[in-house]
C-alpha cells in the first residue's frame, strides 16, 4: 500500500432531510438560470419554506431570466475542518405575486446583504434535491 493512500470513506449521498437541513442552515445559495442561450449564476439570500426555497430580488437580469425560463438550479455548499458538502436543487422558479403569499414570504426573515432594494419575491418548487458529503483530508502531521 502506498504512503499516499487515502483511507477516508467514500463520498456519501445525503438524505433528503439532510439536504433540507443544509439548505436551511446555509447563509446564502446560488441560483443558476438560462435565457437566450446564456447561463447566469447569482448569489441569493434565501429561506426554506416547507419543501420550497424562497428568496428576494430586485427587478433586473435575474428576475427577467426567471420570467423567461422557469427551470433553475439552486446550490449551497460548505465545509468544516472535518467535512464538506454540496446540495443541488433543480426546480421551477416563479415570482410570488399574491398579497397573502408576499406577506408570508416577508415573515421568513430574509435580509439581503446587498444595499439595493429587494422588493420582489421568488419561490423555487423543487423537482429534484440531491446532496453529497465527504470527509476532508487530514492535514499531514509535522514531524
Amino acid at each position: 500500500m502506498s504512503d499516499n493512500a487515502d483511507d477516508r470513506p467514500p463520498t456519501r449521498e445525503l438524505s433528503a432531510e439532510e439536504c433540507w437541513q443544509r439548505i436551511a442552515e446555509a447563509p446564502y445559495g446560488r441560483i443558476a438560470a438560462t435565457a437566450a442561450g446564456e447561463i447566469d449564476i447569482f448569489p441569493v439570500n434565501h429561506a426554506v419554506d416547507g419543501q420550497s426555497i424562497v428568496f428576494r430580488t430586485s427587478p433586473g437580469t435575474k428576475l427577467l431570466e426567471l420570467t423567461i425560463r422557469h427551470n433553475v438550479a439552486f446550490e449551497v455548499d460548505g465545509y468544516t475542518d472535518v467535512d464538506a458538502f454540496s446540495v443541488v436543487v433543480k426546480g421551477n422558479a416563479e415570482q410570488i405575486e399574491r398579497g397573502a403569499d408576499i406577506e408570508a414570504a416577508e415573515r421568513l426573515g430574509i435580509t439581503p446583504w446587498a444595499p439595493e432594494e429587494k422588493d420582489r419575491w421568488v419561490r423555487i418548487t423543487p423537482t429534484a434535491v440531491h446532496g453529497r458529503t465527504f470527509l476532508r483530508p487530514r492535514p499531514e502531521s509535522i514531524a
